[in-house]
């Protein structure tokens, strides 16, 4: 298993993403930072910064965090690793079309896409599939 549920950084993760569905945003921010201190490897840190990323208020220290995880995401050498970065470039695309950066946010919606067929084909990856066809039709729609 990719995601041992007993990892310690792992277990702050869900338990950040528990507090971030309670409207606890305080409490996941910290959870997420303590995740962030404990990983020790790349992947623990790739979730860590992952997660991270989702409770910065500023739309470039989110993007910071983001990139942070898909790099770390890329120097991992496991095939299983390379299904998350249709979320990761999903991510950072709505960082630049937040920015106003349009040609650089379609370049990562369209390397989201090139992942999709590593998705498998459930709740999350129909999700995160119909999310990257959204953002492309949307950017489009403004470039």
């Amino acid at each position: 298993m990719l995601f041992d549920p007993e990892n310690p950084v792992v277990r702050l993760c869900a338990e950040g993403m528990d507090m971030e569905a309670l409207g606890k945003s305080e409490a996941a921010t910290r959870l997420f930072r303590k995740a962030w201190a404990l990983a020790s490897n790349n992947l623990e840190k790739m979730v860590a910064a992952h997660y991270f990323a989702r409770q910065q208020k500023n739309v470039i220290e989110k993007l910071k965090w983001d990139e942070l995880a898909l790099d770390l995401a890329i120097s991992i050498k496991d095939k299983k690793i390379q299904a998350l970065y249709p979320s990761l470039h999903l991510n950072i695309g709505q960082c630049f079309e937040d920015l106003g950066n349009y040609p650089k946010a379609k370049e990562h919606y369209e390397l989201a896409s090139k992942y999709v067929p590593l998705l498998n084909d459930d709740g999350y990856g129909n999700f995160i599939s119909r999310g990257i066809s959204d953002a492309i039709r949307r950017i489009d729609s403004k470039l």
